[in-house]
């Protein structure tokens, strides 16, 4: 709470509090503020101390005011979306945008495409929460495991172990091989065949990540303009990295068990889209899971209309083995398998990697040195030695059970609160019904130490939501949830 001292007056707490939201993005650009009365209950102050520090701020250059409408977090990028264009510049725009695109392919489908060229304003605030301390609460809005979860010892035996005699002075002046270690190729084909995803080591090159790998796969497959089909509640960086790129994306409806694939037929009648990006496998944030019948349709709509897939496997350590792959049906035809290692046991390593048709790993392998030449040896061979070892399945299999009870834990504190599940709790995420404005909600939770995940970012185009993704591995606490359903309440 803010506390008058005869240093710092409540004002300039209030000021200070705000730009340091927005300089590390918590606040992103072109994000609303409260309103002043509504920041004023909420911190226990005066309409005038919030007034004086929203003038703070404009003095700072941190926000803008806009007239009938309140104060909003400057941008260069945000401002020029919302300064009136030349009509020239309009129809200019619009015919780069689609030049062929029908008045109404549908109601949804065609507004909302159209809308999709401005990137979500933001797609990196809660990747920046990652790196910026809230507070030491479990934070619901996370994407990854506690550290505390992945702790192990055979990571740091791995390590010393392939660092062993002249091991390290190679590893350090050499730049190793381009496609990735060798030993880590062959140690991950043989892990793929046990989810009948058949690739022989050749057709593997490893990456700085899975996210590393889905550029790779855009850069190689994909022009500034082409059209990229991408599941819609989705990812939310996934949509910002492909817009940088220049793409045009059309937003699928993900259901529980695959995209819509009406509105698909329609993209590939209108659009001739690239690629499809899709997670199969405990799809983030429904925790859904690909069908064998949705999953064979998709595959013959990329035969008849002629697009690769791109399926980030990246919850696979998660997932039964048995489960629905596009890659396994496929047979690596027509899809490129993407997955890394960072959720499940290192994200400081950074190692992620493709399994791609024989035809595209050279152009695959040309992207990936044109971006970062090699990727490290070092860690590529302790992570083959952790999967030869049978260290990795081992620690897979305790994480599993371990979220397995977080999630049973999670689940009932939710519905006791007042909660409920837009789908069945599954995977990692859950999928949560709140019944407020969770932007709004974030911003009051983020007061009480909580970063959250509200539901408008994992759409294309942001727009309001009382759905929020949540953690199960850091909600199984009541504490959280008492202060959620205190200020949730408040709101209604």
């Amino acid at each position: 709470m803010l506390m008058k001292t005869a240093s710092q007056s409540l004002t300039d707490q209030l000021s200070a509090r705000f730009a340091e939201r927005i300089r590390s993005r918590l606040l992103a650009p072109g994000a609303r503020l409260p309103s002043v009365r509504l920041c004023a209950g909420q911190q226990g102050v005066s309409v005038s101390t919030v007034v004086a520090a929203y003038d703070q701020l404009q003095a700072q250059g941190l926000v803008v005011a806009r007239k009938n409408r309140g104060f909003f977090v400057r941008d260069a990028s945000f401002n020029a979306v919302l300064t009136p264009a030349h009509p020239a510049q309009v129809a200019a725009k619009n015919a780069a945008v689609a030049p062929d695109t029908p008045l109404r392919l549908n109601s949804w489908s065609t507004a909302t495409w159209m809308s999709t060229r401005q990137a979500p304003v933001d797609a990196t605030a809660l990747i920046r929460g990652m790196f910026h301390k809230v507070s030491n609460k479990p934070q619901p809005g996370m994407g990854v495991f506690p550290p505390e979860w992945l702790e192990t010892s055979f990571m740091p035996a791995a390590v010393r172990k392939v660092t062993s005699g002249s091991a390290l002075r190679d590893f350090s002046l050499s730049y190793g091989e381009p496609m990735g270690d060798s030993g880590l190729r062959r140690a991950l084909s043989q892990k793929l065949s046990a989810l009948n995803v058949h690739a022989v080591p050749e057709q593997i090159i490893t990456s700085v990540g899975a996210t590393h790998a889905l550029d790779i796969v855009s850069r190689t497959l994909l022009r500034a303009g082409d059209c990229v089909m991408v599941e819609e509640p989705g990812w939310a960086v996934e949509f910002a990295r492909l817009d940088a790129l220049g793409m045009r994306i059309l937003p699928v409806p993900r259901r529980a068990d695959g995209p819509d694939l009406e509105v698909m037929a329609r993209y590939c009648e209108a659009h001739a889209p690239k690629l499809f990006v899709s997670v199969s496998v405990f799809h983030n944030p429904t925790g859904y899971c690909l069908s064998p019948g949705s999953a064979h349709r998709v595959l013959q709509l990329a035969n008849q209309h002629n697009f690769h897939i791109v399926e980030d496997d990246t919850y696979s350590h998660l997932a039964p083995e048995h489960a629905t792959r596009l890659c396994a049906l496929d047979g690596l035809q027509r899809t490129v398998y993407v997955s890394g290692f960072a959720k499940i046991l290192a994200p400081g390593w950074r190692v992620g990697f493709m399994a791609a048709p024989p035809a595209l790993v050279e152009r695959l392998l040309d992207t990936k040195l044109l971006g970062t030449l090699t990727t490290p040896a070092l860690l590529e061979k302790a992570l083959a030695w952790c999967i030869d070892q049978g260290q990795l399945r081992r620690h897979a299999e305790r994480i599993r059970t371990r979220l397995d009870a977080a999630r049973a834990r999670s689940v009932k504190l939710a519905l006791a609160h007042g909660c409920s599940f837009a789908a069945e709790p599954a995977g990692l995420f859950g999928w949560v019904e709140t019944g407020v404005d969770t932007d709004a909600l974030a911003q009051r939770m983020l007061d009480e130490g909580y970063l959250i995940a509200p539901g408008a970012l994992f759409h294309a185009v942001r727009k309001p939501s009382t759905l929020m993704r949540i953690n199960f591995a850091t909600t199984q606490e009541a504490a959280f949830w008492k202060v959620f359903a205190r200020l949730r309440d408040s709101m209604k």
